[in-house]
């Protein structure tokens, strides 16, 4: 089969999947990457979070990983729904991502489905998945396939679907020829994200410490790790992440399309949990 039609192929079978987006990057070496993530790590924005710091060879040469590698496809998954979070007193707030079924279960499969298309066609060939789950700088694979660009939150933004997506990546030994498709960067002088943010923790354009980041403090950080007053007293409200950056964002506008997928709506209807609730949970 032609690489061309194979590609078309791909697209169909992704959006049959529910994926909004496909895109196509060449290996290469993410060299200026990984020096700019070797920074952040230097200047301890991972906070605590340790396994940030591991397999940095990995994340820079991924022919580590899969030693034959020639292409990276790059998936969108929207998660942002016809639902909208609503202030209920005597609640906390809960990031939108996790409304639903958690990403980690539903999305393996489906890529595992486009492996499978993948080896069917090309017997020979070997690739590899992720989702969030390995040594791999998705972000910038995700730039690199066009996917979108690098918004000031540091998070990809889409001109069609915003930030309110998961990233995938396939890591396949099939040559697809593509060449690098970046696209422009849309943020322009806009500042809304790190104005918005009550902790200061987008410390400038595309940088985001940890050690201020209300998600960091209440999904990341360990149980008995105290939250220092200047985070406490601007939580907000929110629980189990933050999405105010997000929030603010003027590309997650009404003309983002919402996805009528129910594994990603709030169960029991609910973006919010009760803190009573909270209180009573036991390990």
């Amino acid at each position: 089969m032609k690489l061309e039609s194979l590609r078309e192929i791909l697209t169909e079978k992704a959006q049959s999947l529910g994926f909004q987006e496909i895109g196509f990057a060449p290996y290469t070496l993410l060299n200026q990457e990984i020096e700019k993530y070797k920074d952040w790590l230097a200047n301890g924005y991972n906070s605590d979070m340790v396994w940030m710091e591991r397999n940095l060879d990995k994340r820079e040469d991924i022919r580590l990983i899969l030693p034959e590698v020639k292409t990276v496809i790059v998936l969108a998954y929207t998660y942002k729904t016809p639902f909208e979070p609503e202030e209920v007193p005597n609640t906390g707030k809960i990031a939108r991502y996790a409304w639903g079924m958690d990403y980690h279960e539903f999305i393996p499969p489906k890529l595992r489905e486009i492996e499978r298309l993948l080896k069917s066609n090309y017997p020979e060939s070997e690739s590899k998945s992720y989702v969030d789950t390995g040594a791999v700088l998705e972000r910038q694979w995700a730039i690199k396939a066009g996917l979108g660009w690098q918004g000031k939150n540091s998070l990809i933004l889409n001109r069609k679907l915003g930030s309110y997506f998961f990233l995938s990546v396939i890591f396949t030994t099939i040559d697809f020829e593509s060449k690098p498709n970046e696209i422009k960067d849309y943020c322009g002088k806009c500042t809304k994200c790190i104005d918005a943010c009550p902790t200061g923790a987008i410390t400038s354009p595309k940088i985001v410490d940890a050690r201020k980041c209300i998600s960091y403090w209440t999904i990341e950080a360990k149980a008995d790790k105290e939250i220092p007053e200047n985070i406490k007293s601007n939580l907000k409200g929110w629980v189990y992440g933050c999405d105010i950056c997000q929030e603010v964002c003027p590309w997650n506008n009404h003309r983002v399309k919402p996805s009528l997928d129910e594994l990603l709506f709030p169960r029991n209807n609910e973006t919010n949990i009760n803190l009573e609730n909270i209180k009573n949970m036991t390990q």
